[in-house]
């Protein structure tokens, strides 16, 4: 239990980190989709179009060192040389990238269909974002969440609020003073969120630069290619996992017709971003677990307490799962009161079960992380990544954004079922499937009713939020009490 309790404190700082800036960052959904700062949805969908790219370049700038570095770090390795040995690497790649981007940004894009001002910008903040990855994760593994919270609410208040500096005050100052004029563009309003992306990444580079200073600056080419024969699966996995997340932006925008797509993008994307509940609770555990994957693996009770673990999260899940899925239209009023967004709604609970299906399979992961089977995760990801392309290539003419969030449900819950049978096999771990089954059953069920029979009934909502609490309590009771006490 001890190690469960500092699992759960560290979870909670990381979820501060994790799920405040991202509340935060929902008055972005509002900014972005009000009328008086985008014309119209198709605007949306460029800006949503850009972020998907965006999210692709990132892991590839990234390509599994991150990982890498807590696997040597938590090893009988040196730890000061796997820390520069791992922040030099980036260093080196991101910069040897933004000079080459730089170079071939008309090219790309032409490629991509993007302006080439915006692909300056973006290379930047990638640039700035790269640099930042092994601090964080060194501030990670010496279990100093506090710190890197800080960090993470510094960027995203600063990006939250150039965002409304320059979206919504910027103009009118222009206006009135020859200083702001300086600044203000007219029809710039893609530019400006960019900018302001790119200036908190910069601001969060500069707080943590004193990392940079007391670096040894040793780079061990041996372990540095031990590092990447590690990291390697982990970078597939990464691409495979963004092809899950936001190249079903990019496939709208190739398979569906000119005068719709980037519509269509815009109020998917929108909608999506209603599914953020889950993906906000799923990314802070994922925080909190990962390194207690590995500094625990060698723990008696190791098995026992991943099992735990998974059945917690099942249940914070479920609930939460079914709580938005009842309070979805009162959640579309608040960050999304633009009605002409509205009409993708129907994706949102199958994105919220895609997103808890997600996390399990995080949680189902831990088998071939610290197996040092990586390669294993790559597998899985890449069937994960052909199974969404394929759904979303097939059925997208047809059914539009409908076919890529099923697309992203059925990759998810195929990529759990996968990890947990060959996890079985390798590193069994005692789930107790009888017990989470139930938990799921009931919260998909109920959400079911609530969404397609009972929707806005909320007496009736609320009704079916009390039976699955009172269900889990009658289950948990005794670990709950013990989980508060301590």
């Amino acid at each position: 239990m001890t190690q469960l309790k500092t699992l759960y404190k560290q979870t909670f700082i990381y979820g501060l980190a994790t799920v405040v800036p991202k509340m935060l960052s929902f008055l972005l959904v509002r900014l972005h989709t009000d009328k008086s700062v985008l014309e119209n949805v198709a605007d949306y969908g460029d800006v949503s179009l850009i972020f998907a790219y965006f999210v692709l370049f990132n892991v590839l700038l990234a390509y599994g060192m991150e990982t890498a570095f807590f696997r040597f770090f938590n090893s009988d390795q040196k730890k000061e040389t796997v820390l520069s040995t791992s922040a030099i690497s980036l260093l080196l790649t991101s910069s040897l990238v933004l000079v080459v981007g730089y170079l071939l940004k008309q090219e790309i894009s032409n490629l991509i269909h993007i302006n080439a001002d915006y692909i300056v910008l973006v290379l930047w903040i990638l640039f700035f974002d790269a640099l930042v990855i092994i601090p964080f994760a060194y501030l990670r593994a010496l279990g100093k969440p506090a710190k890197y919270t800080v960090i993470k609410l510094v960027n995203v208040a600063l990006n939250l609020g150039l965002n409304i500096v320059l979206l919504l005050f910027l103009k009118s100052w222009a206006e009135t003073s020859s200083f702001w004029d300086l600044f203000y563009r007219p029809n710039f309003e893609v530019h400006y969120i960019f900018i302001a992306n790119l200036i908190a990444s910069a601001a969060t580079l500069l707080l943590l630069i004193p990392f940079y200073f007391k670096l040894n600056y040793n780079f061990n080419v041996k372990l540095w290619r031990q590092m990447l024969r590690y990291a390697t699966p982990v970078l597939v996995a990464g691409i495979a996992f963004s092809i899950n997340e936001t190249f079903d932006r990019i496939l709208l925008e190739r398979l569906l017709p000119e005068n719709l797509s980037k519509a269509a993008i815009g109020t998917y994307s929108a909608c999506y971003k209603l599914a953020l509940f889950m993906t906000l609770f799923a990314t802070a555990y994922r925080l909190g677990i990962e390194p207690f994957f590995f500094s625990n693996a060698n723990h008696k009770e190791a098995k026992t307490n991943y099992a735990k673990i998974l059945e917690l999260f099942v249940i914070f899940g479920a609930l939460i799962l079914l709580i938005v899925v009842v309070f979805v239209d009162v959640l579309k009023l608040i960050l999304i009161p633009n009605e002409a967004y509205w009409e993708a709604m129907s994706v949102v609970p199958i994105l919220l079960l895609a997103y808890l299906f997600l996390g399990i399979y995080h949680n189902f992961s831990v088998w071939y992380k610290i197996t040092d089977r990586t390669k294993f995760g790559a597998y899985i990801s890449i069937f994960g990544a052909i199974l969404t392309l394929v759904i979303n290539l097939f059925f997208i003419p047809k059914f539009g954004y409908m076919a890529s969030a099923t697309a992203t449900l059925a990759a998810y819950a195929a990529m759990a079922f996968i990890s947990y049978k060959l996890g079985q096999k390798y590193y069994k771990v005692p789930y107790n499937l009888k017990k989470i089954g139930l938990y799921l059953t009931l919260s998909i069920g109920f959400s079911i009713l609530s969404f397609y029979v009972f929707r806005a009934q909320y007496i009736v909502g609320g009704t079916l939020i009390l039976i699955l609490t009172a269900v889990v309590w009658a289950k948990e009771k005794t670990n709950i009490k013990q989980l508060i006490k301590s």
